[in-house]
């Protein structure tokens, strides 16, 4: 959800007298906009471009000064264009705009990809008289002047969209309510887990009763509480749900509660966390999170705390007692970074914005290494946090990939996550969205290996939940960082079990650290070049021929000088006798393991390039009696190295039948 306050800003902009014109902003006030824009013509080329505006928790009216504008896909300017005015005041309006796949003179535009941009600002209403006569005077000079705008850009295609040929995947096993899917031999060691990491509940401002919710609730008074959240999450097919309650909301307030209880706090959110871990004794095919989501909109920024056993806070009551349970002063992001890594927290940026959040050293999206430590996520795209579908069809949808780039040129090492931030009672229905969470697939899901997979950032962002992404370089999986010599390699795989196909994919790079642009490095899913020297990172954004979009996790790489001479070390075992015989090896390199062979008596029996490497074989295609394996790890220098020679037993006669005393068998 996108969110900022604009009102008092835009008037001192224009130069107009704020004087008692509008109340200062609450913390928690917040202005959503969103753009719906079909990716294909709904008839011929005709599509209807829907636009979404709300303002739940403003004091005062306000208008919405919007303008939306038919771009080509890269540079190549604008085709179209639509500007308004909308009088915006405790209901959401929706705007429906049709278009026709013309350009402003009525002729058709030829086949290709195009890009429909919005830009919303919401102010005071006298505002706007100040920006001229007519309503393009008005909407252009509101635009130009505030520095808190909303923009939103979605893909479309004209005429029936390219087709990407990838690369052969083996698809990954998936999570699922009953269990997970069985692995399938040849493919990476993964077990795929989709769910949704940004919900709220009755413990904060969520748990809207369906229907008739539109917004967000008063404090602590929606039906449902996280408990609900959780079975309903499970109930609708997902792996894992994170119930992010408003850490300031505890005192049963948006602002400061001077009468509140810290131990009737203290005691809520305690029982939060009591309700997810018994779902998580009771239910091993789900895993429920219980956090808060900490900060405020106006001068902060929304950030998710996933594992933390104690509440954190910055307001108290007349008896100057702390409403929580650590002190942590109000949108001071290193300091809540750094109390954070001192007790080994994760956690997500969400919805961020582009400018004006998560300061440090005035400096918005700001670097702190603190933070990169602790900050694996970042939201890329979310439903609307007022959504009450229920049948993810949710049209108001917002994007936040700008925020992303920024945050990836400033120095985070953050992945992409996709989230719903449900405030109704829909946790995880009104789209298909899905955070993915790759786990390595011989281990449990539980909140341990959850958050180790986050740590190292091994996941990627899907709006379509029946899809997979897995993007590598030179054999490191996405999220890995590593040395390099010589030439990279980049490999992205896709997989999507409804028959969708890839009608766009871009690998993108930047350099961390730098505040730069991230620019596209290819559009091929297989890439092969030499980096310049120094730092870089790397990223999959993919579009489905439906238009819904997936992105990698990055990797980082290092790219170093010179040769690599380092031979890979390797080590191998073998798990088994008989039936499925499972060879295993344990390589490192100080630039990166790209491949392994395992050889049995000799003879190549298969390759695994991602660790942790692994071939499943077939013990009945070996005689019984002993034999021995040999695993080969190479590097990208093609430096080989030789595991010391491991002997086994294979025995494939048939287990002797029991027969018991009393005659059963």
């Amino acid at each position: 959800m996108v969110k900022t306050t604009s009102g008092l800003r835009w008037l001192a902009v224009l130069g107009l007298a704020v004087g008692n014109a509008m109340a200062v902003s609450p913390d928690h006030q917040e202005f959503e906009a969103a753009l719906a824009a079909p990716f294909r013509g709904e008839t011929g080329e005709a599509r209807e471009l829907r636009l979404f505006f709300a303002y739940p928790d403003a004091a005062e009216p306000s208008t919405v000064a919007w303008r939306v504008d038919v771009l080509g896909h890269r540079d190549s300017g604008v085709q179209r264009s639509w500007r308004g005015e909308e009088r915006l005041y405790r209901q959401p309006i929706e705007i429906a705009l049709g278009w026709d796949g013309a350009d402003a003179q009525e002729r058709a535009l030829p086949r290709g990809f195009y890009r429909v941009r919005m830009r919303a600002v919401a102010g005071e209403p006298l505002a706007l008289r100040a920006g001229g006569d007519t309503l393009e005077q008005r909407v252009d000079a509101a635009l130009s002047a505030a520095n808190d705008v909303i923009e939103q850009e979605w893909e479309v295609h004209i005429g029936a969209p390219p087709v990407v040929a990838m690369p052969e995947f083996v698809r990954l096993p998936i999570g699922t309510q009953g269990g997970r899917s069985t692995p399938i031999a040849g493919g990476l060691p993964y077990t795929v887990y989709l769910g949704n990491l940004h919900t709220q509940s009755n413990d904060s401002d969520g748990g809207g009763a369906i229907p008739g919710c539109t917004s967000s609730q008063g404090a602590q008074t929606g039906a449902f509480g996280p408990g609900d959240g959780f079975d309903y999450a499970r109930n609708h097919g997902l792996d894992f749900s994170a119930a992010t309650e408003h850490n300031h909301y505890f005192d049963g307030a948006s602002g400061t509660n001077s009468s509140a209880n810290p131990q009737v706090a203290h005691d809520r959110y305690q029982a939060g966390l009591a309700a997810a871990l018994t779902r998580n004794a009771t239910q091993p095919d789900f895993l429920a999170l219980y956090g808060m989501e900490w900060g405020v909109i106006s001068n902060g920024g929304h950030l998710n705390i996933f594992n933390s056993n104690a509440l954190f806070g910055w307001e108290f009551n007349s008896s100057n007692q702390l409403i929580g349970d650590v002190f942590t002063p109000k949108s001071d992001y290193p300091g809540i970074y750094a109390t954070m890594r001192a007790r080994n927290l994760v956690g997500q940026f969400n919805h961020p914005a582009t400018s004006g959040q998560f300061l440090v050293d005035g400096v918005a999206l700001g670097y702190s290494a603190d933070g990169d430590e602790v900050m694996v996520l970042s939201e890329i795209q979310n439903t609307s946090a007022f959504s009450s579908n229920t049948t993810e069809t949710e049209t108001s949808r917002s994007l936040y990939e700008g925020a992303f780039k920024k945050m990836l040129e400033a120095g985070f090492h953050v992945a992409p996550a996709t989230n719903q931030d449900n405030h109704c009672a829909n946790w995880g229905a009104s789209w298909t969205n899905r955070t993915a969470v790759l786990i390595e697939e011989s281990l449990p899901l539980n909140r341990e290996n959850f958050l180790d997979a986050l740590r190292a950032r091994r996941v990627f962002a899907t709006s379509d939940k029946a899809s997979q992404l897995v993007f590598a370089g030179n054999g490191h999986l996405m999220g890995a960082r590593f040395d390099n010599y010589g030439a990279l390699q980049l490999d992205a795989l896709f997989s999507n079990n409804a028959g969708r196909t890839v009608s766009q994919i871009e690998i993108l790079e930047g350099v961390p650290g730098r505040n730069g642009t991230v620019s596209v490095l290819a559009a091929t899913p297989t890439h092969s070049f030499t980096p310049s020297l120094g730092a870089h990172f790397y990223y999959v954004r993919l579009l489905q021929d439906d238009g819904k979009l997936l992105w990698s996790a990055p990797i980082w790489v290092n790219q170093l000088p010179g040769s690599d001479t380092t031979v890979p070390t390797v080590a191998a075992s073998v798990v088994g006798t008989r039936g499925e015989i499972v060879l295993r090896a344990n390589a490192s390199d100080n630039a990166g393991v790209v491949n392994t062979r395992f050889l049995v008596d000799g003879i190549e029996r298969g390759q695994d390039a991602t660790a942790p490497y692994r071939l499943d074989f077939d013990s009945t295609m070996l005689s019984d009696g002993m034999h021995t394996l040999v695993v080969e790890a190479s590097d990208a220098a093609l430096n080989v190295g030789v595991s010391t020679p491991v002997d086994f037993m294979v025995d494939n006669a048939p287990l002797a039948e029991l027969v018991f005393a009393d005659g059963f068998e």
